[in-house]
């Protein structure tokens, strides 16, 4: 027997001794040049951040509570989407995800937020084209139905017929609601239910830290007149330090499944016939 009558003899573990092989040297020598050449090493670091590459791969853990957001590290840009060549920029756009983080919309609430996501999932880049923080009046008698209204304005000015809403608490009536409105308006959409169960400081972090860090989120000028940037430099892992609605909104989008993308094609110009000639 191993652990006679399950108890220990000595102390679990006394002296020994630890072996720590990261994946790269200081000098820069790969642990398993077969396997991980520096190239793929380099790659690894560049999809995954700074934070999560130390920790995983170079053993050097790096707590969470020490990440933070910076908002200098987004990418701003000025470019229009553009439906013919599904490109914004040089980027070619292959999905899109619009997401809905639900709240009443009074003045005192929290946030009731809905941004777009583009994705050029060939090169790993988000880009924050469009956020709407919803707000209704404090008189106003059905402001679900009214949010509802603005989403589905939101997602028709970006030619999308498709929303993500997370229907945990207040959202869960959301759904149905959204169905009867773009019924009455004579609109095609097409709801998909999230149901969040991890910590949102978690799901922020997760989300938004490791294409932030490494260059790859992209935001739209148009952004910067919203909270967003406010909540990225308020932000902390450890939670309790102000608004973070947009955030979870952006977190959430960059999580969801996209809707695929792909281009339209060339614009239809018109040909004029030459009639004069003689048979």
């Amino acid at each position: 027997m191993v652990y006679k009558n399950f108890s220990f003899s000595t102390p679990f573990l006394r002296g020994y001794r630890e072996l720590k092989i990261p994946v790269i040297s200081g000098d820069g020598t790969p642990a398993w040049p077969e396997m991980f050449p520096v190239s793929r090493i380099d790659e690894m670091r560049h999809a995954v951040g700074a934070r999560y590459f130390s920790a995983q791969m170079m053993l050097e853990f790096v707590a969470p509570e020490r990440a933070r957001l910076d908002p200098d590290a987004l990418h701003l840009y000025d470019d229009a989407f553009d439906m013919r060549t599904a490109r914004i920029g040089e980027y070619l756009v292959t999905g899109a995800v619009a997401y809905w983080d639900p709240s009443t919309g009074r003045q005192k609430s929290d946030a009731s937020v809905c941004v777009l996501v583009y994705r050029d999932d060939n090169n790993r880049h988000l880009f924050i084209h469009d956020a709407v923080y919803l707000t209704v009046s404090d008189s106003e008698l059905h402001p679900l139905a009214r949010q509802c209204e603005m989403v589905l304005e939101f997602l028709l000015r970006h030619g999308l017929h498709r929303v993500c809403i997370e229907t945990n608490g207040i959202g869960n009536a959301l759904p149905e609601i959204m169905r009867d409105v773009a019924r009455r308006q004579n609109v095609s959409v097409n709801i998909q239910n999230i149901a969040n169960h991890t910590k949102k400081e978690t799901r922020i972090l997760d989300a938004i830290e490791p294409v932030l860090t490494t260059g790859r989120l992209h935001a739209h000028r148009r952004i910067q007149s919203t909270p967003l940037i406010a909540e990225m430099l308020g932000w902390s892992p450890l939670g309790g330090v102000g608004h973070d609605d947009g955030l979870d909104a952006v977190a959430g989008a960059i999580c969801a499944a996209p809707v695929p993308v792909r281009p339209l094609g060339q614009i239809i110009r018109p040909f004029t016939a030459n009639t004069e000639f003689k048979i």
